[in-house]
């Protein structure tokens, strides 16, 4: 890319940077007819469109390598280093390649279900079994392997019938003599009669909680543009939104640990595409909906078998996905470009898949009518380019699999620059709820949230921001939910938050993140009056140790001054009880920066920002040397410095409590993690979903010291918190939290 970038003139890149929707196909077109002039761009091109060159090509020679070390690792009794070799194996084994008269993924399927069983894994085990199966049914080791499985498991009546398909299809006699003991030891230990098997239905159980009937409108506001509403009353913890992603694609740095296509984390027996050696998946299901194809199963009916096991064959290995998937994958299937390129071109490149499947066709006038709003007149100069570069070079790769679908030229190229604009503004982080426990006792269980995916959600872009949401999203899979955290009342526009919140982030913050990247200022409620979280968020104290008043510095005074709170208003009212306003309310003019807001004392911007600069550098003695005594002398020297409900408070009490639970000083540690969330809670409020995440800090210490009484608190605190924001889906978000139960 930044060889590109060198070799372009000035006078383009001018003229790339001044552009806007309107002028947009004259640039890509100039750009285009530029870069055609590059050997080195028809070079990077061919190096990641062309399949000949991919680095995620398939090998046999490769895949038999990681089976011999597999081999030789079982044989030792190494289970552990088998099973990631035989996996490795998967990834480059060829779909159509035979071993030793068998297919070889179907074996090396097999063999790792062997050493899943010997780990105790029989669920795993039994589904790398089905996998051989759908490549190759009449393969008799995957069908003893099956009934080892359901034998442990103790689905003896499935056993039995895997074990007879084993029998009917074993050609040696020592190996039909051990399947009859297998069936035999069943029946005998059992007390089973030998019966005619009739084919199972299975039935999916999913936790599911549905949305009510609740009518959502798209309204057009004069501050925001268009947002949605209900048209009636909800209830907190209210689902009142799910919905399934446009288009969906997986964070690079995730690619080895999680789904591909669901993006929950990835089990012991990854599933690998059966095409490449990139993506990863968590199990057939997710495989065949990302890049469905026919599993071409081996039908040859070489066997002799009755006509009840052959209906429990076929229900067996009949693959359940739906035929008319988007396969999302396909047309990156071992190309280099899907793994080269950043996540968000990837992500145009699939809306763009989408597109042509669904309307046969690459729009000559509009790639995609997603309704969507973009920000490419606000974008800077250096964006603008790298837009121009990349939908260039992508739609290049995408013309080697559909040549005959579009038109490469100005006003195409044009319109996938804007929907990479529209992705910029408009895509969802698709986030995991990741836990770490420092020891078996859940002694400081800690919560966060990973970033594993991004997606377009159309219904869910049609929300607005609120720095103070009334709604909480969150995902089950790649299904976007959305829940009510507060009674909204009908008409009252439904809000989320785009990232910063009121208590996280200090106000001029919030201002310029969401404008940097959603070229808009926000005019939401805590953006435009006062509020306590963003009095005391940086604040310092006063200088007098008698008074609790704030003393703000010259960013925050300019932005609190804008800010209009009317006398006598709820908000203002719950203000000063930290801080008496000392301002002209006709003028709207506070004091100047550096004058606490309480007794009206001064206290210098330069003498705040040299004990700030003390305070940074007792923090960095924190982070080396004694960390307990270091620890205490910064905690110390911080709360002389910052106002009580400071939030640097409450990172160092966090730190702190962390600190302590390491050395088992547990008393110590949950009275610093009290602290921290009595900080949280003015910053936050009671119920925020920050102060769930750090009770259950607070229960896992409770829990430890056996304090009964007070962890029965905790944890209802914690429910009452979790259930607000996910509703009963709180056990599917949170399995790793089963001891606080």
């Amino acid at each position: 890319m930044e060889k590109l970038k060198s070799a372009i003139s000035q006078t383009l890149i001018l003229s790339i940077s001044q552009s806007n929707p309107r002028t947009l196909p004259n640039t890509c077109s100039s750009l285009h007819d530029f870069l055609n002039q590059l050997p080195q761009f028809h070079q990077m091109v061919e190096d990641l469109a062309y399949k000949d060159t991919s680095l995620f090509l398939k090998n046999k020679e490769s895949a038999l390598e990681f089976k011999l070390k597999g081999n030789n690792c079982f044989s030792k009794g190494d289970n552990s280093n088998a099973l990631q070799f035989y996996t490795q194996a998967l990834r480059f084994a060829p779909r159509d390649v035979n071993d030793m008269g068998k297919n070889l993924v179907a074996t090396l399927y097999v063999n790792r279900a062997a050493v899943l069983q010997k780990m105790g894994l029989f669920v795993e085990s039994l589904q790398d079994c089905n996998l051989a199966l759908t490549i190759c049914r009449s393969y008799s080791k995957a069908w003893y392997r099956r009934g080892k499985a359901n034998t442990s498991m103790g689905n003896y009546d499935n056993a039995v019938r895997d074990f007879k398909v084993s029998l009917c299809m074993e050609q040696s006699i020592n190996g039909k003599k051990q399947i009859e003991d297998e069936i035999n030891l069943i029946l005998d230990q059992h007390h089973m009669k030998d019966f005619p098997p009739n084919v199972a239905k299975v039935k999916d159980s999913n936790i599911n909680d549905q949305s009510q009937q609740i009518q959502l409108q798209c309204v057009t506001t004069e501050t925001k543009g268009r947002g949605m509403v209900c048209l009636t009353e909800i209830p907190p913890s209210t689902l009142l939104h799910t919905e399934e992603p446009y288009a969906a694609i997986i964070s690079k740095e995730f690619r080895e640990t999680h789904c591909h296509f669901c993006f929950n984390e990835l089990p012991e027996n990854v599933v690998p595409c059966p095409s490449c050696s990139m993506a990863l998946y968590c199990s057939q299901f997710c495989q065949e909906n990302a890049s469905w194809q026919d599993p071409q199963c081996d039908m040859k009916k070489d066997y002799d078998i009755d006509f009840d096991l052959e209906k429990y064959v076929e229900s067996v290995t009949k693959s359940n996905v739906n035929i008319n998937q988007t396969d999302e994958h396909k047309h990156e299937c071992g190309a280099n470009w899907s793994a080269a390129l950043p996540s968000e071109i990837v992500l145009a490149g699939r809306v763009i898949v989408k597109y042509i499947k669904q309307q046969g066709h690459f729009g000559n006038s509009r790639i995609v009518n997603l309704d969507l709003c973009h920000n490419y007149a606000r974008l800077d100069p250096e964006t603008k380019l790298e837009f121009h570069i990349s939908s260039i070079i992508l739609l290049k790769c995408l013309h080697h699999f559909y040549s005959s679908e579009f038109q490469l030229k100005g006003e195409t190229i044009s319109q996938c620059v804007l929907l990479l604009s529209q992705i910029q503004m408009n895509s969802m982080a698709i986030v995991r709820i990741k836990s770490s426990d420092s020891s078996e006792n859940h002694t400081t269980s800690t919560i966060e949230q990973v970033r594993v995916g991004q997606a377009i959600y159309l219904s869910g872009s049609m929300f607005n921001h609120s720095c103070q949401p009334n709604i909480h999203t969150y995902f089950l899979s790649r299904t976007l939910n959305i829940r009510a955290i507060k009674f909204i009342p009908s008409g009252q526009p439904l809000e989320l938050s785009y990232g910063p919140q009121v208590g996280q982030w200090r106000c001029n913050e919030r201002q310029s993140s969401l404008r940097n990247q959603y070229a808009f200022i926000c005019s939401c409620a805590s953006c435009t009056q006062t509020n306590l979280s963003d009095l005391v968020i940086e604040a310092f104290r006063c200088s007098n140790p008698s008074c609790s008043g704030v003393v703000l510095d010259c960013d925050e005074v300019s932005y609190e001054n804008r800010k209009v709170t009317p006398f006598g208003s709820a908000e203002y009212n719950k203000v000063k009880k930290v801080a008496r306003l000392l301002c002209d309310l006709n003028k709207n003019h506070w004091v100047e920066p550096g004058f606490c807001l309480n007794c009206g004392g001064m206290r210098g911007c330069g003498s705040l920002h040299g004990t700030l600069r003390k305070g940074e550098i007792c923090k960095r003695l924190f982070e080396s040397g004694d960390v307990v005594a270091s620890g205490l002398t910064c905690l110390d020297m911080l709360k002389k410095i910052f106002h009580p409900n400071n939030k640097r408070a409450a990172e160092v009490e966090d730190h702190m409590a962390k600190v302590f639970c390491g050395i088992g000083e547990l008393q110590r540690a949950r009275h610093h993690c009290k602290a921290s969330i009595k900080v949280l809670e003015k910053l936050y409020g009671e119920e925020h979903i920050v102060i769930g995440n750090e009770l259950v800090k607070l229960a896992s210490i409770q829990l430890s010291l056996g304090e009964k009484a007070a962890f029965e608190e905790t944890r209802n605190r914690i429910k009452l918190v979790f259930s607000l924001h996910y509703g009963s889906h709180v056990d599917v978000m949170f399995p790793h939290l089963h001891f606080l139960k």
